[in-house]
């Protein structure tokens, strides 16, 4: 089970506050990557090194270095995001979970991302912040996030044409916050996915992801979708 996080995020926060020990104890292989810009991953502050689609480049890369040809795949928010670009750009795990991502995932423009750019430059200028961008400051410092590298992965996204998710055959379950903004389009994420499954958990963006019942949801949908005789 390869697991993607989510923005200013790290690969380890699917163990300090996810599911990834539940996950574990079932048997699963776990990978916890930190996304490019994240962590332990490089970090570069040069604009030329967050190419459009990179993170999705990485994580299929990955998924090639490890010669992994019998894998599930997750990701939550950015890590959503992404998992829907691999997943587009031909990545074929037997399951896939996109959690705290809806319909905007498509949209270069747009999502949860989208006006991270602005705030994180105001931090690494050192500028006056508002009440937003404080509570940023302070869990980018919590994480020892850097906002000069951070900065530029929002600029990574790319369109994804809604038409390309009929391509998509990977049983998939998408998770929301039912307390989380825009959660009506994750209903339409799910159907415009051929097996898309939508799920809604009590909680904002980041209650849902730390609600126990979300591990469950995983380990649910990982043993309901097995394929016979595994």
């Amino acid at each position: 089970m390869v697991l993607l996080h989510g923005v200013m995020g790290l690969g380890s926060q699917w163990i300090d506050q996810g599911p990834a020990r539940a996950i574990a104890e079932r048997g699963y292989r776990v990978i916890l990557p930190d996304l490019r810009g994240h962590g332990d991953s490089a970090r570069p502050h040069d604009p030329a090194c967050y190419p459009p689609d990179v993170l999705a480049e990485d994580g299929l890369a990955l998924i090639e270095h490890l010669g992994l040809d019998d894998y599930d795949l997750g990701g939550y928010s950015l890590g959503g995001r992404v998992v829907l670009r691999m997943l587009v750009r031909g990545a074929r795990p037997r399951r896939a979970i996109i959690a705290g991502q809806g319909l905007d995932a498509l949209d270069a423009a747009t999502g949860r991302t989208g006006g991270i750019r602005a705030t994180l430059t105001a931090i690494a200028e050192g500028g006056e912040l508002d009440g937003g961008q404080r509570r940023t400051a302070y869990w980018l410092e919590q994480l020892g996030g850097d906002p000069l590298a951070l900065r530029n992965v929002p600029d990574t996204h790319v369109a994804t044409p809604i038409e390309d998710l009929a391509a998509i055959d990977v049983p998939t379950l998408v998770i929301f916050g039912a307390d989380d903004r825009e959660r009506a389009s994750a209903d339409k994420l799910a159907e415009a996915l051929p097996n898309g499954r939508y799920l809604s958990l009590a909680g904002d963006h980041w209650g849902a992801w730390t609600n126990p019942e979300f591990g469950a949801a995983i380990l649910d949908f990982l043993s309901e979708s097995s394929p016979a005789g595994r």
